[in-house]
């Protein structure tokens, strides 16, 4: 495949290399990310498929073993404008500096543009609040590290140029890096609970993510914290690995899903009485609110923290007066917040 046909903008450099005795047997993708510094495998896979590599003895694969003596040439893109465009979309940033920022993202945005989502995302977002993109992957565009599903609100880490995304990706891949969701489940589950249970790709239904899958991959759930509150609990939990749907997924599994989630059974038609304000939410209760990572450029840690959003917020002291009357002998508040007074 030609530069051309690959949509790549024109090669900004050419990198030619030569695999030495030490690099035999290695896949090409692992010998380039080792030798370009700042780009990660899935950068250099998309280079590589892209027919920006050329290997002197045969068609370029990732996955393709080099030997003592191949000729590697690289061409590196020069950066080219996103193809999202800005836009002045709400967006809180809790942190920001030269490497990185951390935003708060809202619930129902999208992180990337795609098919039926070009624009009102994430992406967008950042690239009309941050200034100082200096460009990910040969794109003026933000270095998106990790993913909150559309319906998830919360932190998220930023990178603003390659070494940066390369280094917070390494973290997130080597599980260094502390996540610790809010969720309100059904049912009654207790600090300390783990889970540990390999998920992936549901056998019958392909866009759901199953505990069921023939290729399942390891996660853990951990219970970190727990406020029983009367036929649901109000929990946080932390995650080493960062599996798709994998809090919703594993507390489904044990019978605790997310309170609102549609696809993991936590959207209940009939909820007791006491309970039917949870059906005012139009979306899952689950909420990414601590990230705890190492500086990409000296180490120091960075610790970011951010509250319920009001939906969220809202919902769970409502629940919480409820609880309280109910434990009270009473069978409904004297008062609640004006948009559930009518689900009472």
């Amino acid at each position: 495949m030609s530069t051309r046909d690959s949509g790549e903008p024109p090669p900004a450099e050419h990198v030619d290399l030569e695999v030495q005795a030490d690099d035999a047997g290695v896949r090409l993708d692992q010998f380039l990310a080792a030798r370009l510094g700042g780009r990660t495998r899935s950068q250099i896979q998309r280079l590589i498929r892209g027919g920006l590599v050329r290997l002197d003895r045969t068609a370029a694969r990732p996955g393709i073993a080099v030997r003592p003596g191949d000729l590697v040439r690289v061409d590196i893109p020069a950066p080219a404008p996103a193809t999202p465009r800005p836009e002045a979309l709400p967006l809180d940033v809790l942190y920001d500096d030269p490497d990185l920022v951390v935003v708060d993202k809202p619930a129902g945005m999208v992180v990337h543009p795609a098919a039926g989502h070009a624009d009102g995302t994430l992406v967008n977002a950042l690239l009309h609040h941050v200034a100082d993109l200096s460009g990910i992957g040969g794109e003026l565009r933000p270095g998106i590290v990790h993913r909150l599903d559309r319906g998830t609100s919360g932190l998220m880490v930023v990178a603003k140029h390659d070494r940066a995304h390369a280094e917070l990706a390494r973290q997130f891949a080597d599980r260094e890096v502390d996540k610790e969701y809010a969720a309100l489940v059904w049912g009654l589950v207790n600090q300390g609970r783990r889970i540990d249970l390999p998920i992936g790709r549901d056998p019958v239904d392909r866009k759901r993510i199953s505990v069921r899958s023939r290729r399942a991959r390891e996660a853990v759930t951990r219970v970190v914290g727990a406020e029983p509150l009367d036929g649901v609990t109000l929990v946080r939990v932390a995650i080493a690995t960062g599996r798709t749907h994998q809090i919703r997924v594993h507390l489904g599994a044990i019978g605790h899903p997310v309170v609102g989630d549609p696809d993991y059974g936590g959207r209940r038609r009939h909820p007791p009485p006491h309970l039917r304000i949870v059906q005012r939410l139009d979306r899952p209760f689950l909420h990414a609110a601590r990230l705890a990572f190492r500086h990409p450029r000296d180490g120091r840690p960075i610790v970011v923290s951010c509250a319920l959003p009001d939906d969220l917020q809202n919902l769970a002291d409502a629940i919480r007066a409820v609880t309280l009357k109910r434990a009270a002998g009473r069978s409904l508040p004297a008062t609640l917040p004006p948009e559930f007074e009518e689900q009472a």
